[in-house]
């Protein structure tokens, strides 16, 4: 005998939170509309049995399928919202499509269209894809340092000419897709520029790969080992004096090479000139966390439909329950999914902030797009494996959609910057340039444990704390000549006070989407969502807090009692809200542990 009792609940209001899931900017709706149909399309279901070298194939095909659904390759390259939409849809259904599509629009083709100070360039065939674009930046040797890259493109004064030279194998390009996989390719690479012997900083150079008969003269390129997440043609790539016209040179505020060979430039170090050259790194910051998204929602769409479809025994004899019935089970991705409503709200946020940026408040929108891609993408690896051990051994099987989706995170969290490095960065820069969060206010201790007020104070007690705690650090122990050990005294605080500083924005980015709800049921759910997320994050810290006088005994004591109730009270809606992140229909159906196969 098989029985599903469920308790009745009001009804959510599931297209008024998908809409408001996807509402970003002006266009939001459409603008994801038009990449969830195009992943909803056969060509992305997945296809088994392939070999390494035709996944590559495969993954070109499918992005040459997207480049049809770009009506302005050019414009849609600036178009740092469109960016994030197009990783948010495909990473799901295809990590390695994703990484080529993000590497030639944002990395490669956005590198060159920002060049607003050299001639036009025709750029039919990257739009058009008969040629793929590629970016070069990474160095066998030099990873986060890229500033110490060590490729050389050296003025010919004579033949008006640059000489692209790799001088050692520590120097090649490391892991860029460089291969004859997906046709001729271009790329842009980043090298130190050398006019008569003398550094000027390091710059972009647009440079032709290969073309239909394979790698062209001077340039080798060499297969790496497969690795694990989005695998596609990686490889090392070597330049043997290799000869680019002056038009190869991309220019822009970071510097300008004028006729005579001297370089003009608004920025003042060749390090900052390198940081602006490949100012695209941002963007892709962004894409990297729009990727963590559709990975955690689809995981948590599988997770969850799986969850009421599998039965297993009951605690009466011959009875059979869903797995979503145990509280063990539920309540684990109730939790995760609160996390990821956090996390999309953020990224829009995040976003938001980039796209509107100042002059003056440019430095504050990156930082906060540095912090959200290092916290989301981490929180989707854990959403994807907590809901792919959730779906027990069908999980482990790509087939089934789900096993691929941490390795893939693996990547987005060592793209664009590690994420350690860019919150080490960041928390660096907070320490004396970030404003300290207001002393906190005591509770009196008959606040509703759920009440966002209290909540949202707490979070900012542990980042006042952890700013306090850095700037003490910075300064103990050290006479001041070692800036290595203030910074190895500071760093723990550091990143702490870079957690409880992000964790923060997204409670208020999520607290903000949940007050633009007007349906009353749908809005109760929503802000009992919003709580349960507040609560594990002040349950993480209660220690703290409780020392802090952030919470009194009492409260520290309800937290446990106060979850349950939440978790009960969300639990009957936990379906609704995954099925509300809208994942394609023909994707979950083709997949064989949820359509009955």
């Amino acid at each position: 005998m098989t029985t599903q009792t469920r308790t009745p609940h009001p009804v959510l209001d599931q297209a008024a939170i998908t809409s408001l899931l996807f509402s970003d900017g002006a266009d939001g709706n459409e603008l994801h509309g038009r990449w969830r149909k195009a992943v909803s399309d056969e060509l992305f279901r997945y296809r088994p049995g392939l070999g390494t070298q035709q996944r590559w194939r495969l993954a070109y095909k499918r992005l040459r399928a997207l480049n049809e659904q770009v009506p302005s390759p050019e414009h849609f390259a600036d178009d740092p919202r469109g960016l994030a939409a197009l990783h948010e849809w495909t990473c799901p259904v295809d990590g390695p499509t994703v990484t080529v599509a993000g590497i030639h629009y944002n990395l490669f083709l956005g590198s060159v269209v920002d060049d607003q100070v050299s001639p036009p360039r025709d750029l039919t065939d990257f739009t058009t894809m008969s040629r793929i674009g590629t970016f070069l930046c990474t160095e066998r040797a030099h990873g986060n340092d890229v500033p110490a890259l060590e490729t050389v493109a050296r003025y010919d004064r004579e033949r008006d000419e640059f000489v692209l030279h790799t001088p050692h194998p520590g120097a090649q390009k490391y892991m860029p897709n460089t291969s004859s996989a997906g046709g001729p390719k271009t790329a842009v690479v980043a090298a130190r520029l050398i006019v008569d012997d003398k550094y000027l900083g390091a710059f972009l150079f647009l440079t032709p790969l290969s073309d239909e008969y394979g790698t062209l003269p001077g340039i080798t390129v060499t297969l790496l080992p497969e690795r694990v997440g989005a695998s596609v043609d990686h490889c090392a790539t070597n330049f043997d004096n290799v000869r680019l016209p002056r038009t190869a040179l991309i220019q822009g505020a970071h510097g300008q090479l004028l006729p005579d060979g001297s370089l003009v430039s608004s920025v003042g170090s060749p390090r900052k000139r390198f940081i602006q050259a490949i100012s695209r790194v941002t963007a892709g910051k962004l894409c990297m966390s729009a990727s963590g998204l559709g990975v955690a929602r689809t995981a948590l769409a599988i997770a969850v439909r799986y969850s009421y479809t599998r039965h297993i025994s009951g605690p009466v004899a011959g009875q059979r329950v869903p797995l979503a019935a145990h509280r063990t089970h539920h309540t684990r991705l109730l939790d995760h999914t609160a996390t990821a409503y956090a996390m999309t709200f953020l990224h829009r946020a995040a976003t938001e902030r980039w796209v509107t940026r100042t002059p003056e408040d440019s430095a504050d929108a990156e930082r906060l797009v540095a912090v959200t891609k290092g916290w989301v993408t981490w929180r989707a690896r854990e959403i994807a494996t907590e809901s792919r051990e959730r779906c027990g051994a069908r999980g482990l099987f790509p087939v089934n959609g789900i096993a691929a989706m941490a390795g893939d995170m693996d990547g987005a969290i060592t793209a664009e910057g590690d994420n350690v490095a860019i919150w080490c960065k960041a928390g660096a820069e907070m320490i004396f340039g970030h404003e300290l969060a207001p002393e906190p206010v005591r509770p009196t201790g008959d606040e509703p444990l759920t009440d966002p007020g209290l909540l949202r104070r707490a979070l900012t007690t542990a980042e006042r704390y952890w700013h306090l705690a850095a700037r003490r650090d910075l300064r103990r122990d050290n006479d001041g000549g070692d800036a290595l050990g203030r910074w190895n005294n500071a760093s723990d605080a550091a990143l702490n006070l870079v957690e409880a500083y992000t964790v923060g924005q997204a409670a208020d980015a999520l607290l903000a989407a949940c007050a633009r709800v007007s349906d009353p049921i749908t809005h109760a759910v929503l802000e009992d969502l919003s709580a349960l997320f507040l609560l594990r994050q002040v349950s993480a810290r209660s220690g703290l807090l409780l020392a802090e006088q952030a919470l009194t005994v009492d409260q520290v004591r309800a937290l446990p009692e106060t979850l349950h109730t939440l978790t009960t009270r969300l639990a009957p809606h936990l379906d609704t809200l995954t099925r509300a992140f809208d994942v394609p229909e023909e994707h979950l159906s083709a997949l064989p542990l949820l359509n009955g196969a």
